[in-house]
Order: C-alpha cells, then structure tokens, then sequence
C-alpha cells in the first residue's frame, strides 16, 4: 500500500512536526488517544485490536496487533497517522491540548472520533477550542471514505440503536482535506468488538469492519 501525504508549512514547529508524521506514517501505526474530563477513554478494549486484525487481513495493512495509547498534550501523537477517540461521556481539552491536536492535524495527522453513546456535546465544545473557525460538516455519500475496498452507497451504516436518529458522518476540513472524522449514532466500535460482548449478528460486525476498514485505507492512502 503506497502512503502519501501534502506537507503544508504553517509555521517553522509545524513543519517539522509534519516531518514526524510523514516519516511515522510508513509503518502504519494507530493509536488511541487518551483525553481528560472523566470520561471513558478506555471503552470498547477489542475494538481497535480485532480492527487491526481485519485490515491486516483484508487491506494488506501492516499495523501492530496492539494500538499504543497517546496523551492529548504529548508530542507522542506525532508518531501516528491515525489516532482513535471514543468514550461515552464528558471530554476535556485544556489550551496546551488543543493547541497541540491542532498542530498535530493541520501537519498531516488524521483523528476519528467514535461516539459510543453521550459524548457527542461535549465534543463539538472542546472541538471549538481546537479549531474555533471551523465547523463540523455532514460527509455526502459520494465522499471516498465510502468507496474504498467496501461500498456503502448509503453512507455511514448503523450498528447499534440509541435514540432512534440516523447515523452521521461529520467532519473537519481544511483545503478540501479531511482531518477529523466524527461517527455519530453509529457506534461503529461496538460493532469492532468481540462477538460475546454485544452479541451482535455477523451481518452487522461485518458492515462496522469494514466501514472501519474504509477509514483506514482512505487515512493511509490520501
């Protein structure tokens, strides 16, 4: 799988975290990022492990069986094109975070934000402080992240029912870029989980792998 990314100077630190990112990027590395404001970071654990296992299998990914986990704040982030958040409640950015998340993604890096249930208004407020001019907006169904390998002509599937509203892929742009992917009212990463723990039909688990597996190949290779 060729990797590719666009350097964009912003300011001299940038730059060279760019050069971070893109060097990191060959090995295919993911990670979960780890968030303040008390809430569950740490949910859903055989998600990304079985997603891995899956793109390792079906996309010829090369991805470490076992996602690191990275702090919002550290300089570790930059070592990973792909970061992964989720939880069900409260979220938490201090200045220094944002700041660093927003270096981290205007340089090349890419963040998908899971709602597991709960999280979603507290994210679009923190998200506010990490880019205050931007607005999270609705993927069309024609966006490639659906036409990757697997084809979702309809868009962002729907694994588990809350609220009865349909799924939503929402995202952050800059110059026709995507950088934040936000899955809402899908609960993909149930879907990624071991089979006993939401005993969900195959049909379903299937569909989350590889809407997950899209995100995956369109991080890796746009």
């Amino acid at each position: 799988m060729i990797i590719r990314t666009r350097i964009r100077v912003l300011t001299f630190t940038t730059a060279l975290l760019t050069l971070f990112v893109i060097h990191d990027m060959a090995s295919q590395e993911i990670a979960i990022l780890k968030y303040g404001g008390g809430g569950d970071w740490y949910s859903n654990p055989t998600a990304l492990p079985n997603l891995i296992a899956f793109c390792n299998q079906n996309i010829d990914t090369r991805i470490e069986p076992k996602p690191e986990t990275v702090e919002t704040g550290s300089e570790a982030i930059f070592s990973y094109p792909y970061l992964h958040m989720t939880g069900h409640g409260n979220v938490f950015f201090s200045d220094s975070e944002a700041e660093n998340l927003r270096n981290y993604l205007m340089a090349g890096g890419f963040l998908h934000v899971d709602d597991n249930y709960g999280m979603e208004p507290y994210l679009r407020r923190e998200l506010k402080k990490v880019f205050p001019e931007k607005d999270l907006e609705e993927l069309g169904t024609d966006h490639p992240i659906f036409n990757q390998k697997f084809k979702f002509p309809d868009g962002l599937p729907k694994i588990h029912e809350h609220d009865g509203e349909r799924p939503q892929a929402l995202g952050i742009f800059h110059e026709g870029r995507l950088l934040l992917l936000f899955t809402y009212e899908s609960d993909l990463g149930d879907g990624w989980e071991d089979p006993s723990v939401h005993n969900d039909p195959e049909e379903v688990r299937n569909r989350a792998l590889q809407m997950g597996a899209n995100i995956i190949q369109y991080v890796f290779t746009s």
